[in-house]
């Protein structure tokens, strides 16, 4: 599972990410949450600014606190918080139990994917919450997915 989330990771890089580039890629994933009917929370960073966030009917504050907690994974280990995650089940374990960052802060749950550019490295991140960990990993992989096939 791992090596599978790494391999996506790799395949799913940016050529470039500027600020239109996150509104766009903020506004496919609302599109696609309409498409299917469902309500999510999306935020999108570059260098740890937001450049976009939206919460759809539906949503509450409490998405906003899992918005910030899984992308603090991704700004931390500059991987997918589904691969933080399955890191850490391999050993036996969760994130929770055995990264000693705070919990509170740190979520490595699905949901949060990084913005990778080739030469340069992690400079961002684009985070859904508001459905199971597994649905908002789908989620913002879909939305990557189709941001870049434009």
């Amino acid at each position: 599972m791992k090596q599978q989330l790494e391999h996506l990771e790799q395949r799913l890089t940016f050529k470039q990410f500027t600020n239109d580039d996150a509104l766009k890629l903020g506004l496919t994933l609302v599109d696609y949450a309409k498409e299917t009917g469902v309500s999510i929370a999306v935020h999108v960073e570059r260098n740890r600014v937001p450049l976009f966030t939206h919460l759809m009917e539906g949503t509450s504050e409490e998405n906003v606190s899992w918005l910030y907690r899984k992308k603090s994974v991704v700004d931390h280990y500059h991987h997918s918080t589904q691969f933080i995650a399955a890191r850490f089940e391999e050993n036996g374990t969760t994130h929770s139990e055995s990264s000693l960052l705070d919990p509170a802060r740190y979520q490595a749950v699905g949901g949060s994917f990084p913005v990778r550019i080739p030469h340069v490295g992690v400079i961002g991140s684009v985070t859904v919450a508001g459905l199971t960990p597994q649905l908002d990993h789908e989620y913002v992989i879909e939305g990557v997915e189709r941001f870049l096939a434009e």
